[in-house]
């Protein structure tokens, strides 16, 4: 079975400044990977070129085998590739709510004209939207907090709401980056579990970044390991603990 999303020898260049190199991974069906590394590893940029924020130097991006290397932004996010941010970015402003329906943009079927006079289509293409963003409210525990402001919401539950905004866009696959930064156990605890349903409720893949060793080493099959801009190692979770390089990255000689 080929690999819903696989990356092969990407690499991208700052000025003279290589800062990732030759880069090669997969993510099977339904699977949770683990991209670790230390600080300044080159991680979230990985991400930003697999959603190209920036656009690779060389290499390719293949996403259920079509090269996606080419493509913008919101292109690569209507092919199926989703993600959440180190730092949160939700619309504080706006209800929990409206935050979930930004993210259904590609189910917008009505023109400018009956937006302006309500008319039938438009409002029954509004009413599938609500019930679809009140059906991932429900699933995240969010629905009582529907009308409110975002930044109104706790810290854990702002970071389900980024999650449930990021599922609204349908990916074939999620990449989270850093979800579990500023949570206390607890929250981490419950973090693992939704990262966990999401992936048997949606049936997607998960790529994601985290420094908390304990959640990536709990719920990844599979981890990469990079450290200045290259793979240093890839494996299982009891392979990569006991990897002396990986040991050494982290902890120095």
């Amino acid at each position: 079975m080929s690999p819903v999303l696989e990356v092969k020898n990407l690499g991208i260049d700052f000025g003279g400044l290589t800062a990732v190199n030759k880069l090669n991974l997969e993510v099977n069906e339904k699977e949770i990977v683990g991209l670790i590394g230390p600080n300044g590893a080159g991680k979230t940029t990985v991400f930003n070129m697999l959603t190209k924020v920036y656009d690779p130097s060389r290499g390719n991006i293949y996403l259920e085998g079509k090269d996606i290397v080419k493509m913008n932004t919101v292109e690569v996010n209507k092919a199926g590739v989703a993600r959440t941010f180190q730092n949160i970015r939700l619309f504080g402003k706006l209800s929990v709510l409206d935050n979930v329906k930004t993210g259904m943009n590609n189910l917008y079927e009505y023109s400018v004209l009956d937006a302006i006079f309500h008319s039938p289509k438009r409002n029954e293409n509004e009413r599938k939207i609500e019930e679809k963003a009140d059906e991932l409210l429900k699933i995240f525990n969010l629905y009582e907090s529907r009308d409110i402001e975002a930044d109104s919401l706790p810290y854990g539950a702002q970071r389900r709401l980024e999650i449930a905004r990021a599922l609204a866009t349908d990916p074939k696959v999620l990449l989270l980056d850093e979800p579990a930064a500023g949570m206390n156990p607890q929250e981490t605890e419950e973090l693992m579990n939704t990262i966990r349903f999401v992936r048997d409720k949606f049936g997607i893949c998960i790529l994601l970044i985290e420094h908390d060793m304990s959640l990536v080493m709990n719920i990844c099959e599979r981890i990469y390991v990079l450290n200045y801009g290259t793979l240093l190692a890839k494996g299982s979770p009891d392979e990569i603990k006991n990897n002396e390089k990986v040991i050494k990255a982290y902890l120095g000689d």
